[in-house]
């Protein structure tokens, strides 16, 4: 616990479970107030309720980021709640897996909805609050786009659109203070946790191809570097790809 963040206000989507909560967790308790939103209603409020027992400043919030106007009264339920939002994590994405020849049209509308849109309408959205606040955003993308996984098409497309709409926000955005910056993670979320046990061969194949021989924990590898950007630590840096994969994915 510390005062790292005290006095910014962040709201993290999809931050009911997995990379999301991790996140959210490691803002909270750098002294950020935190907004989590999610589709599932139980699900943030049960996250909500882990910080707030720690004596942390959390709001939950239930929001299909895929739906516009859940998006605008997320970000208005944020800002009525704590007064301002200072950081903007776009984590919530949904997709479906399988190989390029077997990629309909609603599997690229799902990913296209959740994942490049509802970041783009959620930026929309937080713009005003950022720009009195000279915050920042925080998109994901995924090396899986980088390195072009078999079976993840319709996911590594949505990614990387992501990922150009993070470089055009952070020129257009940069001269009102507003930095734009994307992390590509890998961590041992509840699904990973689930796909190991069910996969373990396969699993200890990934870890053998991570340099550090582990998948990164939510929270703590991926929620604090998280903490790093939103922080004044990194005032200087935007429309930059952070990869967080232990070394398996590089860029340059």
């Amino acid at each position: 616990m510390s005062d790292r963040l005290h006095g910014k206000v962040a709201l993290v989507t999809g931050a009911g479970q997995g990379i999301g909560a991790g996140i959210a967790a490691a803002l909270a308790k750098e002294g950020a107030a935190v907004a989590l939103a999610g589709r599932s209603v139980a699900k943030v409020e049960a996250r909500a309720a882990e910080l707030t027992a720690l004596g942390l400043t959390v709001l939950a919030i239930q929001a299909d980021v895929s739906v516009r106007a859940d998006v605008d009264r997320m970000v208005a339920e944020t800002v009525t709640a704590f007064g301002q939002l200072d950081a903007l994590v776009n984590n919530a994405q949904d997709s479906t897996k399988q190989r390029l020849v077997d990629v309909t049209d609603d599997d690229l509308e799902l990913a296209w909805r959740t994942g490049p849109v509802a970041s783009l309408h959620c930026m929309q959205a937080a713009l005003p609050h950022l720009r009195e606040t000279k915050g920042c955003v925080v998109n994901l993308g995924s090396s899986t786009a980088i390195t072009g996984d078999a079976t993840f098409g319709s996911y590594a497309m949505a990614k990387e659109a992501i990922r150009a709409l993070t470089r055009v926000a952070a020129t257009e955005w940069g001269p009102d203070g507003i930095r734009v910056n994307t992390i590509c993670p890998a961590a041992l979320s509840e699904s990973a946790k689930a796909w190991g046990e069910e996969h373990p061969e396969a699993f200890a194949r990934v870890l053998k191809s991570i340099p550090l021989r582990r998948m990164g924990d939510p929270e703590t590898d991926i929620g604090r570097a998280v903490v790093a950007l939103v922080s004044d630590d990194f005032g200087y840096l935007t429309g930059s790809t952070l990869i967080l994969e232990g070394g398996r994915v590089t860029l340059g």
